[in-house]
């Protein structure tokens, strides 16, 4: 693919001005900036799931590593059979996190938060849980507001205007990202042009959030398209959430997954470590975890792995449990 230069943002171009509405709530974003990313970013670095041998300050019994080379978060989606049949609230989910796995970082899903999404005392309410059990809340991964990537400047303005009510979410339970889709329309080069202009838009209104795609079907399994997206946007607040197994471009198509998050991890600000089955040595069947996940320090990225399992040859929780006993064995192995 062609690297072009980032796109600009100027008037010029065909975009619509914002619908007030969005514009409105610039003031309240843009003050809740300081405290809320720094509450975010203090709760972040703190909110781990440490391998056995690492002590919660880092240091490693084998005196081998003073830090573990990547720290440890719980996906919602990992628990939506729960969730969906209503055995599980999203208020539990923090809970669920801490006492049941041991893991004080999590990740949010939109379409269990949706009923109350502008219920800003439900969303201060479910911040106390998490704060009250220790476990940060690092992002909202937000879905069915519309595509940023639009053909139509309208249709593009409807979908950043959709988003605004999670990046204010996202504030209130001190999240530091929301994580969007690159859905959209027209050739590849036109789509990516108008995806990097959305993402910077929508970052425009954030308050210091930061703004980031995961690889999620479509082109968007492209990684070489993707990061070019990011070139063009040019945003250090716009970014990629590479996920270990979304890479179903079409029925046709898929992406070599080692490939895309290697081209996407440059830009990485999360990264999902998506599980489907185990075999009995506890790897997983799908994925090469070890080999993805040197690909990822490679990179650079020493933050969070989100477990985010999918499988159906166990349930939920011991789905849950079988990935974070192999990403615990690999912060050993790896360190």
């Amino acid at each position: 693919m062609r690297d072009e230069s980032p796109s600009s943002h100027d008037a010029s171009g065909p975009w619509q001005p914002m619908p007030p509405k969005a514009t409105s709530r610039r003031g309240f974003l843009t003050a809740a900036a300081a405290a809320g990313a720094f509450l975010a970013l203090g709760r972040v670095a703190t909110g781990r799931a440490l391998a056995p041998g690492f002590t919660p300050g880092g240091q490693h019994a084998s005196g081998a590593s003073a830090e573990p080379p990547f720290t440890i978060s719980l996906a919602e989606w990992s628990l939506h059979k729960a969730l969906f049949a209503g055995t599980l609230s999203a208020d539990d989910f923090p809970r669920v996190a801490k006492h049941d796995f041991g893991i004080d970082a999590i990740e949010h899903v939109s379409v269990f938060l949706k009923d109350h999404v502008h219920d800003e005392r439900r969303l201060a309410s479910l911040r106390r849980r998490a704060d009250d059990l220790g476990v940060a809340s690092l992002l909202i991964m937000v879905d069915g507001e519309g595509a940023l990537g639009d053909a139509d400047a309208a249709a593009r303005a409807a979908a950043i205007e959709n988003h605004v009510k999670w990046l204010h979410a996202a504030h209130v339970l001190g999240c530091h990202s929301i994580r969007v889709n690159a859905y959209g329309s027209g050739t590849p080069e036109e789509h990516a042009a108008q995806a990097a202009d959305s993402l910077h838009r929508l970052a425009d209104l954030g308050g210091g959030l930061n703004v980031i795609v995961e690889n999620h079907g479509g082109l968007s399994s492209n990684g070489e398209w993707l990061a070019g997206v990011m070139r063009r946007a040019n945003d250090p607040r716009v970014g990629t959430l590479p996920d270990f197994g979304n890479f179903h471009i079409d029925e046709q198509h898929e992406y070599d997954r080692y490939t895309g998050v290697e081209q996407m991890l440059p830009f990485a600000k999360a990264v999902s470590a998506k599980s489907y089955g185990f075999d009995a040595a506890g790897n997983e069947t799908t994925i090469d975890y070890a080999r993805m996940l040197k690909l990822v320090l490679a990179g650079g990225y020493h933050g969070h792995l989100g477990i985010e399992y999918e499988g159906e040859q166990l349930g939920e929780r011991d789905g849950i449990a079988a990935t974070l006993a192999l990403l615990k064995r690999l912060q050993v192995e790896l360190a």
